[in-house]
């Protein structure tokens, strides 16, 4: 459905280490960044392709928590994104685990990034 999603970030450097960082067993990237006066915007990639995420820098708080879910090709990939986060240091909201509550197979981890979004890893079991 989406083309791409972009979110303000207090500090774009520190969101992009956290994703960079945290993300990685998904193969995020720093695909594009371009200067403003307020600071970089910074365009993420999970592949070779074109960025997807942007971080882009705003001028004061946010109200509220943005939800981002990510796709995990598995669940090895989504224990793999909650060890990354857990060795940096992160906040984690729910440590791996079924959640029957969403739907039969729903496997996910939450984790919270700098500006306190709720950032999520999520593999799909269908069957």
């Amino acid at each position: 459905m989406f083309d791409h999603l972009g979110i303000p970030c207090a500090d774009p450097e520190a969101a992009l280490a956290f994703y960079l960082t945290a993300f990685a067993p998904l193969g995020f990237r720093e695909a594009m960044r371009f200067p403003t006066p307020a600071g970089p915007v910074i365009g993420l990639a999970d592949g070779d392709g074109p960025p997807h995420f942007w971080l882009s820098p705003h001028g004061g708080a946010t109200a509220g928590e943005v939800h981002l879910a990510f796709a995990a090709p598995d669940r090895a990939a989504v224990d793999a994104v909650h060890a990354a986060a857990v060795a940096a240091g992160f906040e984690v909201l729910h440590a791996p685990r079924v959640f029957p509550e969403y739907h039969p197979g729903y496997y996910g981890t939450f984790l919270r990034d700098p500006d306190g979004n709720n950032a999520e890893a999520v593999h799909h079991t269908v069957g």
